[in-house]
């Protein structure tokens, strides 16, 4: 095996170069990226956020960015299924690590997380956000709608998150109201798939429960999400309870009557045309999973961001 390296995550030479790792062994990266807090050329940074003090029900989601890095393994430097494409041969992608984050002072996690999301956006990078509970949206969506203005939100989630509190408070089920009053998402242009529970207040958003997704084709779900944003820039965020816990029962709040993760995955493929300027994936907690199976539905759903933001590239490299 002399042509074949171990632990590219590390001896990585270029950022766009193949790992030849066992799946079952060496550094675990994001799908074998290099780790580097160096953002030079860098196209699109992957970050984990290992934060789950917010929680309002089961805890662990702190261990979600270690878990969805694990699972990616299973992908290998062949082209991605569906993009038909090596995803790094011209595009740039490294593992950012994780926040730094004081346990014992959670006050500060938000400016923390925002200040550390604005120094990767101000270099040019995409950001890529591994969770960490929901809560960690709050602090992201600031840090890109400072760079890119009010964004659409597109939420792949079982709740709506618009239960309004203080500002100070730390929780997960509020950052979407808190967005709205802000001004930092566009609710006009904003959608929330999949909603299985009921908030005091939709903040004017358009919901897709989850038993309209059921009876909606991938096709006709992606082409309403595309429309409702209206070409506007916007942010992607996929809390993992999105889909039924037959698929993700490694979360805090599991909901029953979910969408399949292939059902998803399916509309995910589809967006092709939504003006991505930043992602999450987050509310992966492994303490519940079994053979990882929310784990790899984690890694699968952040790699099909890449692989959006892969097909966005080559788009704007073809003129």
């Amino acid at each position: 095996m002399p042509s074949k390296t171990i632990d590219h995550a590390i001896t990585a030479r270029s950022l766009k170069s193949a790992a030849t790792d066992p799946t079952h062994a060496g550094i675990l990266s994001f799908m074998r990226r290099k780790y580097s807090k160096s953002l030079k050329g860098v196209d699109v940074a992957v970050w984990g956020i290992p934060f789950d003090a917010a929680t309002s029900n089961r805890p662990g989601a702190r261990f979600g960015p270690q878990a969805i890095r694990r699972a990616s393994a299973i992908f290998d430097n062949d082209p991605q299924y569906p993009f038909a494409r090596d995803l790094f041969a011209d595009m740039a992608v490294i593992d950012y690590g994780d926040c730094l984050l004081d346990y014992g002072n959670h006050q500060k996690t938000p400016a923390t997380i925002e200040r550390e999301a604005s120094r990767v956006l101000n270099s040019g990078a995409f950001l890529l956000t591994l969770g960490g509970d929901h809560f960690v949206t709050w602090p992201l969506l600031k840090a890109h709608a400072a760079k890119h203005g009010p964004l659409a939100l597109v939420q792949f989630d079982a709740h709506q998150d618009t239960w309004f509190d203080e500002a100070k408070r730390i929780d997960h089920g509020s950052f979407v109201a808190r967005a709205v009053r802000d001004g930092i998402i566009n609710p006009d242009r904003s959608i929330q798939i999949g909603i299985r529970t009921h908030a005091p207040e939709d903040c004017g958003m358009r919901i897709i429960y989850g038993h309209e997704v059921e009876d909606m084709s991938p096709t006709a779900l992606a082409s309403l999400i595309v429309s409702h944003t209206q070409g506007v820039p916007a942010y992607l965020t996929f809390d993992i309870d999105c889909l039924d816990p037959a698929f993700a029962p490694g979360t805090g709040t599991p909901v029953a009557g979910g969408p399949s993760s292939a059902k998803i995955l399916s509309v995910l493929q589809r967006l092709h045309q939504l003006d991505i300027r930043g992602a999450d994936v987050v509310e992966v907690a492994p303490a519940y999973d079994h053979a990882d199976v929310t784990a790899i539905a984690g890694a699968t759903i952040a790699m099909y961001m890449l692989g959006l933001h892969a097909e966005r590239l080559a788009r704007q490299r073809e003129g």
